[in-house]
């Protein structure tokens, strides 16, 4: 007597999927696209409290009639609408703050990215005991406080007792005097604290770089220049993103060493960036409203440049 045929596979009924991916017949796991949400829910609340509300407090107070008065209480509060924002706009010096501002910023950026982008490859091709030295160098420049470099700054550049110019045969010429030489001599200052970040963000993605990838590069017989810009730089994009954007908000935002080293903004103002500009007008004039409504202008230069780099680099298929 033969045993009963097994069914075999192919003659078993699909198994249907359920909505979801899930399979018919498997327990469907409840709430599991709001786990990511609770695990991000104590960080959106800090950002809630130090990002949003800030923010919030900035654009309101941007449309309202905000000065001395209204804070000593002896005047009330009233609505402007974009009165404030009109009033800046068709102060001349406003525009010539903010092209000013655009320039240096973007001077800053490249200065800080080629400096730093030239120093991590350096890394790659020195020994471990320059490399040390050189990073630690670096991070001590990174970590020194803005006030306090912008005070070393100002020392080694004294027009009567710095050393840069006994040794550069200047005499006792002045940098914070001439309107150029002064955002040079702020410009210098702020690539010095700043190449650090792009150095060693850099230098982390060049040693993630295949080694067979450089050698091959190395054997056709590219120069340093060429392996950088079309192996390299290619290869770390996302990372050049990174600082690239972080490094226009921080350059964008300048103010303590504009602030100190050109004492509150140049002579006759010559010197200003928005961040300087904003902090007279609130503070020096007690116009909060203005400087407030200066805030937000930079808020969203800032979101715009931001937010059209990524756009460009979407559109070349790039991976962020």
């Amino acid at each position: 007597m033969t045993a009963p045929a097994t069914p075999v596979a192919a003659d078993r009924p699909p198994v249907r999927a359920a909505r979801g991916g899930a399979v018919h017949g498997t327990p469907r796991r409840r709430g599991g696209r709001a786990t990511p949400w609770i695990y991000l829910a104590p960080a959106l609340v800090v950002l809630g409290g130090l990002l949003v509300y800030p923010v919030y407090q900035l654009g309101l107070i941007s449309f309202l009639e905000y000065t001395q008065a209204q804070v000593s209480g002896g005047e009330p509060t009233t609505f402007q609408g974009l009165g404030n924002y009109a009033t800046l706009f068709r102060d001349e010096e406003f525009w010539r703050v903010l092209l000013a501002t655009l320039l240096f910023a973007a001077a800053c950026v490249l200065g800080t990215l080629a400096v730093g982008c030239a120093l991590a490859v350096l890394l790659t091709r020195v020994r471990a005991l320059p490399r040390l030295a050189l990073m630690l160098a670096g991070l001590g420049a990174w970590a020194t406080p803005a006030v306090t470099g912008s005070t070393v700054w100002l020392l080694l550049f004294d027009a009567d007792f710095g050393p840069v110019n006994r040794v550069l045969g200047l005499g006792d010429h002045s940098w914070t005097y001439g309107r150029y030489s002064a955002f040079l001599f702020v410009l210098l200052e702020v690539v010095w604290c700043s190449f650090p970040f792009v150095m060693v963000t850099v230098y982390a993605g060049i040693r993630a770089v295949p080694a067979e990838v450089l050698e091959a590069a190395a054997l056709d017989g590219a120069s340093p220049w060429r392996v950088w810009r079309s192996v390299l730089a290619p290869m770390l994009r996302p990372i050049l993103v990174v600082v690239t954007i972080q490094s226009v908000i921080w350059d964008f935002k300048v103010f303590t060493q504009i602030y100190v080293m050109t004492g509150g903004g140049g002579i006759a103002g010559q010197n200003l960036v928005l961040n300087v500009y904003a902090y007279q007008k609130a503070f020096a004039s007690s116009q909060y409203s203005l400087g407030a409504a200066i805030g937000v202008v930079m808020l969203l230069i800032l979101l715009a440049v931001t937010l059209v780099y990524l756009r460009l680099l979407r559109r070349q298929g790039e991976e962020l």
